[in-house]
């Protein structure tokens, strides 16, 4: 069985089964980061009502930061998949362009900076159904947001989320912490 994530927020919790079967490199790196605490105190940094929930930077752990968004794990960090040892270059892990799982409400997505191989800490939950960022679908765009997991319990919480008022910059005004993540 897959493993479960608990996003512990600041409104609510949310379970997502994560897909280590199917995304084995991405689920990793997630889980990787969210046992070692790296999650633990950021902030979500970019809510976009009827599209999705950006979360995942260092930079964000300073709610107001101006640089939330551009952040990622240390460069030339390590973790093991299936016995091979995969290293964040530059901070970034290798696009996982395997899975044909849509960018469905509720599902979690790689963020990244539209280059290639630039995904590392930063994830996005969709609230609608955002086919254009399928990495497998070319005629709509030519995002690339590989699917790593889906919302199984708290669809509720991720909806109230994407509710909150923000600024300019998708920034929400009352910042919405991540307490903790927990996968088990």
């Amino acid at each position: 069985a897959n493993p479960i994530a608990t996003f512990d927020t600041s409104m609510g919790k949310f379970d997502a089964e994560i897909f280590l079967d199917t995304m084995p490199i991405t689920a990793t790196n997630f889980t990787d980061l969210a046992n070692s605490g790296f999650y633990d105190g950021l902030h979500f940094h970019r809510v976009i009502d009827k599209f999705m929930l950006q979360f995942g930077c260092p930079n964000s752990a300073d709610p107001k930061s101006r640089a939330s968004g551009t952040g990622g794990p240390k460069p030339g960090s390590t973790f093991e998949v299936n016995g091979k040892v995969i290293k964040r270059d530059g901070g970034n892990i290798p696009d996982e362009l395997v899975d044909k799982t849509s960018n469905e409400p509720g599902t979690l997505s790689m963020a990244n900076t539209g280059s290639p191989n630039t995904g590392g800490s930063q994830f996005f939950v969709n609230t609608v159904h955002n086919d254009f960022l399928d990495w497998f679908r070319p005629d709509l765009s030519e995002s690339q947001h590989p699917v790593f997991g889906k919302v199984v319990e708290g669809m509720d919480v991720v909806m109230k989320i994407g509710k909150v008022r923000c600024d300019s910059g998708d920034n929400p005004l009352k910042p919405v912490k991540m307490i903790s993540i927990t996968v088990a």
